[in-house]
């Protein structure tokens, strides 16, 4: 598994890799003092995993992670704990607390592996995301890491977009239409100027007014199928 090391101190970065040589599972490809090295790095070489401090000058690690659209797993080392309870309320993945512990170290390892027992390298740097790919959402102080096949739907608002799972709708600044250049359009379809919704969570369907349809999501929710875009749904749905 192909790992990067993010945190501004040179000092952790060094003991983490250090203790990190021990687990011959990992290899470490590279290493950046701050998010915006760390930005850089994740996509140019495509880490499977990342060890990333949270509290860092500037930006923090959330913030990095904000500006990421897919996101490998991540394991956080911080030396402030508020940030753990805080952060991961919603849905947690490893964090670590400084100075590391090797034996807390080796179990976060594990239980990465066992969340993800097959690591495919990514050799399709511009490959669209699929329904097992994962995302951040930061909303305000909220955090959660998300898989895009719990997605039901995203909302354009403005210059944000609204994305609904479980029973959560926080908003994210990105456009709707450059959201859609990236997903997997087998998957996520363009019901209208508005709404992306995933087919996988249809519920029902129905005719609707001007030779639209109207689309029942597993959530509750009812979209609008466009006429421009009923015939194009009724082709892939198979209707």
């Amino acid at each position: 598994m192909k790992a990067l090391v993010i945190d501004d101190e040179r000092l952790a970065r060094q003991e983490l890799i250090k203790l990190l040589k021990k687990h011959q599972e990992i290899e470490i490809i590279g290493e950046a003092a701050n998010t915006d090295e760390g930005v850089a790095m994740i996509k140019e070489l495509k880490p499977d995993l990342i060890f990333l401090d949270i509290h860092m000058p500037g930006k923090t690690g959330f913030d990095l992670l904000a500006e990421l659209d897919d996101v490998p797993r991540v394991i956080f080392v911080t030396a402030y704990d508020e940030y753990a309870i805080e952060a991961f309320k919603v849905n947690a993945l490893d964090y670590l607390l400084k100075p590391v512990e090797p034996k807390l170290l080796s179990a976060a390892i594990d239980r990465i592996f066992q969340m993800t027992p097959e690591v495919e390298a990514q050799d399709h740097p511009e490959q669209k995301l699929t329904e097992e790919s994962q995302i951040f959402l930061k909303d305000g102080d909220k955090c959660w890491f998300v898989t895009l096949k719990d997605v039901r739907m995203f909302e354009s608002e403005g210059n944000y977009v609204r994305v609904f799972f479980n029973n959560y709708k926080p908003l994210i600044l990105k456009s709707l239409n450059n959201l859609e250049k990236k997903l997997d359009e087998t998957t996520f379809f363009r019901a209208n100027r508005k709404f992306i919704i995933n087919l996988k969570w249809i519920e029902s369907i129905e005719n609707w007014f001007s030779g639209g349809l109207l689309v029942k999501l597993k959530g509750g929710e009812t979209v609008e199928v466009s006429r421009r875009q009923a015939a194009r749904f009724k082709d892939m749905m198979s209707l």
